[in-house]
């Protein structure tokens, strides 16, 4: 089991900057890749930064140049800043972790998702 909480986030004004946390905890050996999600209202989830296990991350068209996700290895944690945030940027964010399980012969990969943290932009 990998439990993933999230903190940070909240409401600024465009232009303005948020930092948001995910925290992992329990099997984290395990977790192979963490992503960043967000959703927001009348709108499918967007995927907008992967962290790949060579440490580099990949970002979004939408998020480029303004986003920057960075990872704690000792304390299992991952963080996004959010520089320049537009109102088109608000939504619920969620981080993911990818866990890898062996069942029955076979990989399995597990996802598990943070709660979500609101951010909201407006002028």
């Amino acid at each position: 089991q990998v439990h993933l909480v999230e903190s940070g986030g909240g409401y600024v004004q465009p232009g303005g900057s948020l930092r948001l946390s995910c925290a992992a905890s329990g099997n984290i050996f395990r977790l192979r890749t963490m992503s960043w999600y967000r959703q927001a209202p009348e709108k499918e989830r967007e995927l907008f930064a992967t962290w790949s296990s060579s440490g580099t991350t990949n970002y979004a068209d939408s998020v480029k140049g303004r986003f920057t996700s960075s990872k704690d290895n000792d304390k299992y944690q991952v963080y996004h800043q959010m520089n320049s945030l537009k109102p088109d940027d608000t939504a619920v964010y969620y981080c993911k972790g990818v866990e890898e399980r062996m069942l029955q012969g076979k990989g399995v990969m597990k996802a598990y998702w943070g709660q979500g943290r609101q951010v909201s932009d407006s002028s």
